[in-house]
Order: structure tokens, then sequence, then C-alpha cells
């Protein structure tokens, strides 16, 4: 009688903990509004009643972002639903991204501190400037100060520590994970010598200060980076914070002015700040400049790299290196750099030296490639004009770095390379020092209306019959053959840039929609460029010749923005 008994405690036993399982998980779902929680990003014309609403519907914040009149929020779809019957919001994914990021060069001992002489900003130095007086804010994985870092060339502290936006904190020390903020910052501002001498950075005596938004695995999401903008604008005037680096990038969701982060990073210009973001290491095709660098505003930044010589005859843009033109028709970017296997500062212990060992050189030094590094490089560039010239906007900045860049021309003086992938050209300290270039940045643009969503803006940029992109208003010089497009630097020239027809694509924007062409066809292939209805955003594709440009959009947790990945050593 007993085993009979038992064999059906058990099987009741099993139907009962199932049952029970499936109560539980039912009172959750109840409990959380029948579905799955998520991080959103929520704005309002209101930011005071929007914080009212979630209060009576017992929604805490994990970010406010009051900066763009929006808080981040994980809550599920129906508190989403009873939010928006509420009140009229505008809502968003909370994005993850990364930085923009990283590649690895040939191992050296000793590194040579080649850069400053490249972009001829020794002749500042000789001059005495070396940045002074102007604080550069990295919105990274944060700073190790490293003695490079901590101190100036006449040993005072120029390390205001670091913000911490994952955790709302501040600290005079930080200890950073990835090694990639560290490596940034000394490209801009490393007040080290070389063997020989000669200085590491551009700007030695720049003041730094680390925005940490990015954690050791270089991934960050947009309240974060949002959050660090932020703060960076509360402290700017008692700091001195007058540049902003931004070496990552993030895949392209939509017009760059309903991009959250994008909204942020265009009011830290419109505050007086000089924001100058990497390109992204997602090129050589076109289309593939990344957010925040779609902003046309700012100062987008791609790289070239010397090819491991010291000859100029055989320097070339990196593969790596993103290009424009942008989905609103804006020309990206708009300088290059220096991005090839640079060697800047790194702490044995980093997550990058410790995945890449090889690339270290044993003491505190590691060689890395990317449009992370280029950025670094004009904003030290930037730190310099400052301190040539306090008074100059961000607009000015832009306008005399673009006027003053060399371009890479051919022997026959033909551009070597599109200004989608190569913008005005190489930036060049001692000529952007000299320039008293105005009025040749933005000057089409209205960053107030733009923010306020009274007008928003497109480029010059447009698309032939042959799937070429080229510049309206300008000849066939300015046409980019898709099919040419690779030049490996043999008989390059860098020459100033500044061309009074040419600069139209400076200046150059509309607010009557996009121009790119929507009623020819090549091959049979329509272009067409449009918008989902379900707020997803845009997706765009056509075939030329079988090679296939593509932009797409697919809105999911999977997207990140974040530091470069690492690339082909070049």
């Amino acid at each position: 009688m007993n085993v009979s008994v038992n064999k059906f405690i058990k099987p009741l036993s099993l139907i009962a903990m199932i049952s029970l399982i499936a109560w539980l998980i039912q009172v959750t779902l109840d409990k959380n509004g029948d579905s799955p929680t998520k991080s959103y990003i929520i704005a309002a014309n209101s930011y005071q009643l929007l914080n009212e609403e979630l209060v009576l519907l017992e929604i805490e914040p994990t970010h406010q972002l009051a900066l763009i009149n929006a808080v981040a929020v994980t809550i599920n779809e129906t508190q989403l639903l009873q939010l928006q019957e509420r009140l009229l919001v505008k809502v968003s994914t909370n994005h993850k991204v990364e930085l923009s990021g990283y590649a690895w060069g040939k191992r050296k001992w000793q590194p040579k501190a080649v850069v400053p002489h490249y972009i001829d900003a020794t002749s500042a130095h000789s001059a005495k400037n070396f940045g002074d007086g102007v604080t550069i804010g990295f919105l990274d994985t944060g700073l190790d100060q490293l003695s490079g870092l901590a101190t100036d060339l006449y040993g005072r502290d120029k390390a205001w520590g670091t913000y911490d936006a994952i955790n709302n904190t501040v600290s005079n020390y930080d200890d950073e994970a990835s090694g990639h903020g560290t490596h940034v910052a000394s490209i801009a501002a490393n007040s080290d010598y070389d063997a020989y001498g000669r200085i590491y950075g551009v700007a030695p005596n720049a003041a730094v200060v680390g925005i940490k938004a990015f954690d050791g695995t270089g991934t960050a999401t947009y309240a974060d980076v949002i959050r660090g903008i932020d703060w960076a604008l509360q402290v700017k005037d008692q700091i001195n914070l007058k540049v902003l680096n931004m070496s990552f990038s993030g895949p392209v969701r939509s017009y760059y002015w309903e991009d959250p982060l994008n909204q942020a990073v265009m009011k830290a210009w419109q505050a007086g700040i000089v924001v100058v973001a990497s390109a992204g290491n997602t090129g050589p095709n076109p289309m593939t400049i990344g957010v925040p660098g779609n902003v046309p505003y700012i100062i987008t930044v791609g790289a070239m790299t010397d090819n491991y010589t010291a000859s100029n005859f055989d320097d070339k843009i990196a593969s790596f290196s993103a290009a424009g033109p942008t989905v609103e028709g804006f020309v990206k970017p708009e300088i290059i750099a220096p991005g090839g296997h640079l060697s800047g500062l790194m702490s044995f212990d980093s997550q990058i030296v410790m995945e890449h060992p090889e690339f270290h050189d044993g003491g505190r030094y590691f060689e890395m490639s990317g449009t992370s590094q280029a950025a670094a490089v004009v904003s030290g560039v930037v730190a310099l004009m400052l301190t040539n010239d306090p008074t100059l906007t961000p607009d000015e900045v832009k306008c005399r770095l673009m006027a003053s860049a060399h371009k890479a021309v051919k022997p026959d003086g033909t551009l070597a390379y599109s200004v989608f992938q190569q913008g005005a050209g190489i930036v060049n300290v001692n000529d952007a020092l000299l320039s008293s270039a105005s009025s040749c940045a933005n000057q089409a643009l209205n960053i107030e209306q733009d923010l306020a969503g009274e007008n928003h803006y497109f480029g010059p940029a447009n698309i032939n019959e042959d799937g070429n992109f080229y510049i309206e208003g300008l000849g066939q010089e300015y046409v980019w053959d898709i099919e040419q497009s690779n030049v490996e630097g043999d008989g390059l020239l860098w020459k100033t840039s500044f061309d009074t027809n040419a600069s139209i694509w400076h200046n150059s924007a509309t607010t009557d929609g996009l121009l790119w062409k929507t009623n020819f066809e090549t091959n049979g292939l329509l272009w067409k460029t449009g918008f989902g209805t379900d707020g997803l955003l845009w997706k765009t594709s056509f075939d030329v010749n079988g090679l296939l440009w593509k932009t797409s959009v697919d809105i999911n947790g999977s997207d990140t923005i974040g530091i470069n990945s690492w690339v082909t050593p070049q």
C-alpha cells in the first residue's frame, strides 16, 4: 500500500512545484506590469512636470538628464504606456555605446615623440605655447595620473581628477581599468620627454580632467555619457574646461537632431566648449561616420598614417578611418590627424595591456592606432589655439582649423582623396595659429533653432547617377569616384587647403529636406531614403555595380556605442 501511495506522491509534488513556479511568475509579471523592464531615455517639454508624473507613478529615474529635459528610467511596457497617457513624451532606448576603437602597432622600446613635429606643433612650443590655461575633458574610460598627465613641463599639478558618470562621484585620483582614456589623454597633453629630448604631447601644459562614462570593457550607456556631458557644463567655468574630447562612436539610428546623445553634444558646443569627436573606425566606405561624429556643428576627426616611414610621400589615410557624407548630407570628417601606431601612456596593469602585452614597452608606453588617437591630436591643437587666443568661439576654432589644414594632393594638384575622406586636410598647428580666417564654419546653421526644434539642417552632399557622392555647386574634382577611392600615397603632397570656391561645403546647409535623389535608377536599383512609422527610424541601401553601400538600423540592445575596437595596425 505504501508503494502505491509513493507512486502518486512524487508526480503530485512535481505538479505542485510547477504550479507554484507559474504562480510566482504571474505574481512577478502582475507586479511589474506584464512585461520585462527596459532602460529608456524619456524627454518632455517640461522637465519638472516629467519628474512629477514619475513620482505619481512611483517610478524612480536612474539618471537625471536635465541638460536635455530628460531622465533615464528602467520600466516595463505597461508603465511606459501609463506615462504616455499622462504626458506627451519623447522616448528612445538607452543605447549602449563603445569607444571608437583601438589598434596596435609594432612593438617599440623607448618610442620617439613624432606627432608634435609632424603637425608642426614644435613651432608653438618654441614660442612657449604649451596649452597653458586650458583644460581638456576626456569623456572616456578614466585617467591614470601617470607623471606626464599629473604635472606639466614645470612640475605644476595639472590634473583635476575624474568625474565618474557611471556612479555619479568625483575623485582626485582614478584607477583606470581599461587604459584607453589614459592613452588618448597622453596624446594630447603628455608632458614627458622622449630619449631625444622631444615632448610627447601636443599641448603638454594643458590641464586634464577625466569624465568616466565607459567601463573597463569600453562600453557605456547613453545616459552615462549624457550625464558626463552635463557635469562638464556644470564645472566648465570653475576649471576652465574649454575642450571636450570624445574618442568614441556608435551606430547612427536617426537624424542627428533626434539622437539624445547628440542633443547633449550640441548643448556643449552652444555653451562654448569645443567638442572634438573621432570619426570612428568603421571605414573606408562612405556614410560610415558614427554618433556623435555626425553632429554637423562639432569637429569630427579622421585618421592618417605615416606608413611607418619618415617620408611624407607614402603617407595615407588609414583604411579604418570612417568617411562621410552623413545621412543628412554633411561632409565629414572636417579634418584628419595622425592616428596610426601612436605611442601613449598606459599602465602595465591596464586591461588593454594585459590582453596585448606585445605592444607595451614594458614600462609606461603602449602603441595604438585609431581615430580615437587622431581626435586627441586635434584636441591638443585646439588647446594651443585657445592659449594663443582665449577669445575664440567654437565656430571660430573650427573655421581656422579647416582653413589652415593641408589637403592631400597628387603631383598634378588634384585632390588625392575625396573631401568625404580627408575633409579640409591634415591639421597644421603653425598655420592654425597664424590664421585670421573667420565666418567659414557653421555659418548657415543655427544651433539655437536646431535645439529648439524650429529648424533642422541638411548638408550639400548628394549622389549622382553613377552612385558617386558629390557636393552641390562644385566641380568634378569634388565628386568621389568610389571605384578610385584607394590611394596608397605614392607622390602625395600636403598643401594648404583653403580655397574660397571650395569652402562652400564648410557653410552650405538647407532646411528644405534631404538632397538625396529619389528619382533615378542605377542598374535598375532605386536609391531611397525613408523613415519607418514605428520610431525605429531609417534604413538606406543601394547597390552600384555589385558594390553594396548599406546603412541599416536595427534598434536592439546589442547595438553599442563605445571606444574604438581593434583595427589593423597602419
